[in-house]
């Protein structure tokens, strides 16, 4: 839990400790995921353990009392809770980068932060950033911020929005009603009048994440909640540079909650070999060749995706520029690396791995529909072309 100012203490020590509360809320989060995915709701009690334990706001800054955990921290935790429930995992996801990014831009309001704080001691208090739009392919956001005089109104509204039924504050990426229109994020209570929750989500996985649509009309926004408003393109080298942290940092947070989900599907394909015999057979699958290689080439895959994650927080730790540039192409990796371990293990095990009387179709359900809070393969991929090219040129 977030910690009031007071005496110094030691950060490092804030944060192992808590750390160390992850086994058991990993086992909480393992006994309720079956009846959240197969009724699709939402997670309350899951969220609820996150929280009691100080895990939502392990990245809060020091500055404001908190562990300020880093994004190694971040991705060791969110790797461990999508072992447990994908969906948590996620939802814990976008609040901790919320603190994060705050913690090293300090962009909202010092009073609306420290309210928002308040009520992450009293509770779970869930934040996520809305930016996509229905049919969006890049441009200036649909949503519109007009000022009427006193306050910013916005209108519009917003997909895949991780949480949108419990979240406390809603970060909106809007564009506004001007003659040369700013882009900008908004700060909206989740309570506020305008506000409604559409339930569209009813994904292949992370069916608990209630990523439903959020409708804003013409709701309320005071000047101080307007962060970052901006003409497209003016950003300086500073302003890009944060731009590009903050966007490694969702990278390998999530490629973290993908891993720990492709660690859960293997630790349940290693016991099933290990207990699984065929009638025609008079020891375990796990005692046959194929099967035993079949699990070291997922192994060898997943080993590398995790220290690549691993070693790319620590590069964005410690302000590498190279680590920051990397980021998108690892998520890419990840994502293939743990889709195919995933696929693999349901291949090994046959009808079982199929069946709803276990988690291992969860489990590849789960990695599937975690591409929704990725870009599009082929954008990362121009991306990286781009760069190459770019670096070639500056060579030559």
């Amino acid at each position: 839990m977030t910690r009031t100012a007071g005496p110094a203490v030691d950060d490092r020590d804030a944060v192992t400790e808590t750390l160390a509360k992850l086994p058991r809320v990993v086992d909480l989060l393992a006994a309720r995921a079956e009846e959240h995915d197969r009724d699709g709701t939402f997670p309350y009690q899951g969220i609820e353990a996150v929280h009691e334990a100080g895990l939502l706001t392990l990245t809060v800054g020091a500055r404001f009392g908190g562990a300020g955990g880093t994004l190694t921290d971040t991705v060791r935790l969110l790797a461990q809770l999508g072992r447990g429930d994908a969906s948590v995992a996620v939802l814990t996801a976008f609040t901790l980068l919320q603190h994060a990014e705050q913690a090293r831009t300090g962009a909202w309001p010092t009073a609306g932060y420290r309210k928002f704080l308040t009520e992450s001691r009293r509770g779970p208090a869930l934040v996520n950033t809305l930016r996509a739009e229905p049919g969006q392919a890049g441009g200036l956001p649909a949503t519109v911020a007009r000022w009427d005089g006193e306050a910013w109104r916005l209108t519009g509204r917003k997909s895949d929005c991780a949480g949108a039924e419990a979240l406390a504050w809603m970060a909106v990426s809007a564009r506004t009603e001007e003659q040369v229109p700013r882009v900008g994020v908004f700060l909206v209570r989740g309570d506020s009048d305008g506000v409604e929750i559409d339930p569209t989500w009813d994904q292949l996985g992370l069916r608990a994440s209630a990523g439903h649509d959020v409708l804003l009309d013409g709701v309320r926004v005071g000047p101080e909640g307007a962060l970052r408003l901006a003409v497209p393109g003016s950003a300086g080298p500073a302003e890009q540079a944060a731009a590009e942290t903050t966007r490694a940092w969702q990278d390998l947070a999530l490629s973290a909650v993908q891993l720990g989900v492709a660690r859960a599907a293997q630790d349940w394909l290693v016991r099933f070999l290990q207990q699984r015999t065929p009638a025609n057979l008079s020891e375990p699958l796990a005692t046959l060749p194929r099967y035993r290689t079949a699990l070291g080439e997922t192994e060898l895959a997943l080993i590398g995706a995790e220290e690549l994650v691993h070693g790319l927080a620590a590069g964005v730790d410690r302000g590498e520029a190279a680590a920051v540039a990397r980021t998108g192409a690892a998520q890419l990796l990840v994502n293939r690396a743990v889709t195919t371990a995933v696929q693999q293990a349901v291949a090994l095990t046959g009808n079982p791995g199929l069946s709803r009387r276990h988690p291992l179709e969860r489990y590849l359900r789960d990695v599937l529909s975690g591409r929704t809070y990725f870009p599009a393969d082929e954008v990362v991929l121009e991306a990286v072309g781009r760069s190459t090219l770019d670096r070639a040129a500056r060579k030559s």
